[in-house]
């Protein structure tokens, strides 16, 4: 018996070993933290890094008809859009538009303007862009990462960014994108202010409020931005947008069954500190000799004064957010990028070929979350650096013929700072 146990002992340890070696070969070590967007920012106490996997869990949630889901929508999760937490495909943008005339934009809400939704639930009719828009946008999703930095800069460094008239005379005239007040904006201001720490936003200037998120810089805090993607890209209400949206050509019905609010107060608020807490895309290589000379040709020929490489965030009540410097490569302003990005759309105030500066960091690892092609600028319409360069236009256009006469060798040398971003 004792001869039959250590056979078996030596097989069982034989075959535990053979399963070691197996995970091993098969399972090999994933991609290293620098080619990866999702993490948490370091330094976050225990209750916080909880609260953050809470808002991981929701982010990931998938509706149903039952929670609510539509009667029109464009995606059932927060992730769907943003796989990774990485900027998303163009097989996947949004659809924004609406009409240009006399009197100004016209998002066509009386149309299911201004973002079409074009899918629905079973036995309601999806939306379809109308005939009466003269400008639709397509709107690539953005990565999320690092959006704690850009929530908690104070209104007051971007009105001294701000230089609308172009007072120094750079050509760069980069405008804040100003809303008029609102019960909405008002209430995502409020519930953000209700910290332990002095509130640096909700600044009036000239009688309306700063916007900093979204392509046109829509709206004006992650709360703001938050509740507006569960409506607008779910169709899923929240105790600050409470009506479901319709397709205007099925009549003024909602047509599910879920109580409203579909989200609760918490599951945003958790969902809010997620994406507050997500780490900022690491740089890889940054003191290459080839990246250095790189990031110094960036700056001398102007990228920098709209890609602002260096901000400082204002009080935050999350301690590893509380006035610190961040690497962005954005201004959160508006800039006029002239005909070559004119879609004929905007939002706010901005012009139709405005669009607020997209912070640069994580561009170099894009392609990791696109299907290993990346694809850049607001609707994915290039597909590498030199194409995206290329269709700076307006306040742009300098350093675009600065950066086409370059060398070959510095242009390599500007691309491979880019990559380490």
């Amino acid at each position: 018996m004792r001869a039959i146990a250590r056979r078996t002992t030596r097989l069982l340890g034989c075959l535990l070993l053979v399963a070691a070696t197996a995970c091993d070969t098969f399972a090999p070590d994933g991609p290293p933290e620098e080619q990866l967007l999702d993490g948490t920012i370091e330094g976050m106490p225990g209750s916080q890094l909880r609260q953050h996997l809470v808002g991981d869990e929701e982010f990931g949630r998938r509706f149903t008809v039952e929670d609510g889901l539509g009667p029109v929508f464009v995606a059932t999760a927060c992730e769907q859009c943003h796989v990774g937490d990485g900027k998303g495909h163009p097989v996947f943008n949004l659809t924004r538009f609406g009409t240009l005339g006399v009197n100004g934009f016209d998002p066509l809400t009386q149309l299911g303007g201004p973002q079409l939704q074009h899918r629905s639930i079973p036995g309601y009719p999806p939306e379809t862009v109308p005939g009466e828009a003269t400008g639709v946008s397509e709107f690539t999703a953005p990565a999320v990462t690092g959006l704690g930095y850009l929530d908690a800069v104070d209104d007051a460094t971007l009105i001294a960014l701000a230089d609308p008239d172009d007072a120094d005379g750079d050509g760069i005239s980069g405008r804040l994108q100003l809303h008029p007040p609102s019960e909405l904006i008002e209430a995502a201001l409020a519930l953000a202010a209700q910290s332990a720490v002095p509130f640096t936003h909700g600044t009036l200037v000239d009688g309306q409020y700063i916007g900093r998120f979204g392509k046109k810089a829509l709206t004006v805090n992650l709360l703001h931005q938050t509740v507006g993607a569960y409506q607008q890209d779910m169709g899923i209400t929240s105790d600050l947008l409470v009506e479901d949206l319709f397709n205007p050509l099925a009549g003024n019905r909602a047509s599910d069954e879920a109580p409203d609010p579909e989200v609760s107060s918490s599951a945003v608020a958790n969902v809010v500190f997620y994406l507050k807490t997500l780490r900022a895309p690491s740089r890889r290589d940054a003191s290459a000799a080839e990246v250095v000379a790189g990031e110094q040709l960036f700056g001398q020929i102007g990228c920098a004064s709209c890609h602002t490489p260096t901000m400082r965030t204002g009080r935050s009540e999350i301690a590893v957010l509380d006035q610190v410097e961040f690497h962005a490569y954005t201004d959160l302003l508006l800039h006029d990028m002239g005909p070559e990005l004119d879609d004929g759309y905007t939002e706010g105030r901005a012009l139709t070929s405005e669009w607020r500066t997209p912070p640069l960091w994580g561009i170099g690892i894009q392609e990791n979350f696109q299907g290993g092609q990346a694809f850049y600028l607001h609707d994915g319409r290039a597909q590498t650096f030199e194409q995206t360069i290329g269709l700076h236009g307006g306040e742009g256009a300098a350093s675009r013929s600065a950066f086409q006469a370059l060398s070959d060798a510095d242009k390599t040398r500007l691309v491979r700072f880019l990559r380490s971003l």
